[in-house]
């Protein structure tokens, strides 16, 4: 743990409460404190400030904590105690964690939790261009035309979705790999083209993947799988630097 002073926003994501860039939009919203007074940005700050978001206290914890969970339908990812089928509750892990994105409500399968924000801005980062994978069925058997179509991008959110990939299956079924994570973006690439995605299930997110791990239930990552995780970040990032990618978040 760091005992020199480091700036706010740094502070905050280590607590694993949001990024650092949503660290800044809530300095600007009045919502953290320091020591009573209203934060602003750039603050140094150290273990011994009393530091406060929305009137609760915040801290850092000594342990990372990254764990993969194999959402099920019906839960929404949410830390909202007002949702009564959040993420949170679901889990029940006894340390605070948050997820990385989301799936959405009728969607299963894969979603990282933490209680890093830097990694959890890191993954986030669509710039980064992450990859993964979904397994997706249909209402009905879709064209080879049409998953060419699909594969080279498609209007949708006043944007054209970026090139992915696409493994055929039988009959409905097919894998996607995306870079990106519009909102609803697999369902919304498909009712483009007139089909409904029956089943949504996230298999994979970069190097990690759900395999056999039962619906409803969650692991820790391997040291192995948090390595590779670390180090694809930071080559994105560092490839980044020179890249022109557009900057958006995983949301699918």
């Amino acid at each position: 743990m760091e005992k020199e002073a480091i700036r706010i926003n740094k502070y905050i994501s280590q607590c694993g409460i949001c990024s650092r860039r949503e660290t800044d939009r809530r300095i600007e919203m009045g919502r953290i404190t320091i020591n009573g007074r209203l934060a602003v940005m750039g603050d140094m700050v150290t273990d011994s400030d009393e530091i406060c978001m929305d009137g609760l206290p915040v801290k850092r914890t000594k342990k990372e904590i990254i764990l993969a969970y194999h959402k099920p339908e019906g839960v929404v990812c949410t830390t909202s105690p007002k949702e009564k089928n959040n993420i949170i509750d679901a889990i029940g892990f006894p340390e605070r964690i948050y997820p990385i994105g989301r799936l959405d409500k009728a969607s299963t399968g894969l979603i990282l939790l933490t209680n890093n924000g830097q990694l959890m801005d890191d993954i986030l980062r669509g710039s980064h261009y992450h990859e993964k994978e979904y397994a997706v069925t249909l209402n009905r058997p879709m064209s080879p035309e049409i998953y060419e179509a699909m594969e080279q991008g498609v209007p949708i959110l006043d944007t054209i979705t970026r090139p992915c990939r696409i493994i055929k299956r039988k009959g409905r079924h097919f894998h996607i790999i995306l870079t990106q994570g519009l909102n609803r973006q697999i369902r919304r690439m498909c009712e483009y083209f007139g089909y409904r995605v029956q089943i949504l299930k996230r298999l994979r997110i970069m190097n990690i993947s759900l395999g056999d791990l039962p619906e409803g239930q969650w692991r820790y990552l391997t040291e192995e799988e948090t390595i590779q995780l670390k180090k694809c970040c930071a080559e994105r990032k560092v490839s980044n630097e020179t890249g022109n990618a557009p900057n958006e978040r995983i949301n699918q």
